[in-house]
């Protein structure tokens, strides 16, 4: 069965989300930006926490986790290539690698660019893979570590996933993502449906993440670097794909 999974608004736009089994009653935390809304969460719902799952080390993903671990005793989880900057690890993870969580494998992917040892998770039963910093809705991190080749790489992996895959990524950027893909690909039709779409949300205060997968291969210009349409639009016909992708981000920095 799927696992419940809930999405939290921390800080000023961040996302933690907590994944439950009802059999089992295991509950995993995906990042933990601070501790308040997550304890209120896990209250809220009766759920003991047993597993906390870091995708990288930046304070706005971890600074929450000596206050959780206060109140609930879980197993943390992280990168093996980034353990030396990462609150302290019960269980070290690398590309390949998998667990579960309620019986549900967890599988670990390396999505190094943002940070370099930046991992994400994917629960395929659950359609859901979290992406923190490398995919997000509409965009993808800003690269303070990585290349752009390392990039590429790691978004091309997730472009892989199934289609139906819900992309549950760390911030609260669609918005300000959509203004700039629309200067990448103006007449995208569904890029222009998506536009609309997260203007109601926004003003009704819901979020927009998760993302489904789908929706993020027709729409965000980071995984579009390859197709042709993008390309023409850039002046960059038939070029390497991992370039393009790199001048769609040095676009975004400036934007």
């Amino acid at each position: 069965m799927p696992l419940e999974i809930l999405t939290i608004p921390c800080l000023k736009d961040n996302y933690a989300f907590l994944a439950h089994d009802a059999k089992s009653g295991e509950t995993a935390l995906i990042d933990a930006p601070e501790a308040g809304p997550i304890l209120a969460a896990l209250d809220e719902k009766g759920w003991k926490l047993t597993h906390v799952l870091l995708t990288h080390h930046h304070w706005d993903h971890v600074d929450g986790l000596p206050g959780i671990l206060d109140r609930h005793k879980a197993q943390v989880i992280g990168a093996k290539a980034d353990a030396q900057r990462l609150p302290p690890l019960d269980l070290a993870v690398s590309e390949g690698d998998s667990f579960t969580i309620g019986g549900e494998p967890v599988h670990v992917f390396d999505v190094s660019g943002h940070t370099v040892g930046h991992i994400a998770f994917h629960m395929p039963e659950s359609l859901a893979v979290f992406t923190a910093d490398s995919l997000m809705a509409l965009g993808c991190g800003r690269l303070f570590e990585g290349t752009p080749e390392q990039m590429w790489e790691s978004l091309s992996k997730l472009a892989a996933l199934p289609p139906e895959t819900m992309v549950y990524s760390g911030h609260e950027y669609t918005e300000s993502n959509a203004r700039f893909a629309r200067t990448i690909e103006p007449d995208n039709p569904e890029l222009i449906s998506r536009i609309e779409a997260i203007a109601r949300s926004r003003a009704s205060n819901t979020p927009t993440v998760p993302s489904k997968l789908s929706l993020e291969l027709a729409t965000n210009p980071f995984l579009r670097a390859h197709l042709p349409e993008l390309q023409r639009n850039l002046e960059m016909q038939g070029a390497d794909p991992a370039r393009v992708f790199a001048e769609v981000r040095a676009r975004k920095d400036r934007f």
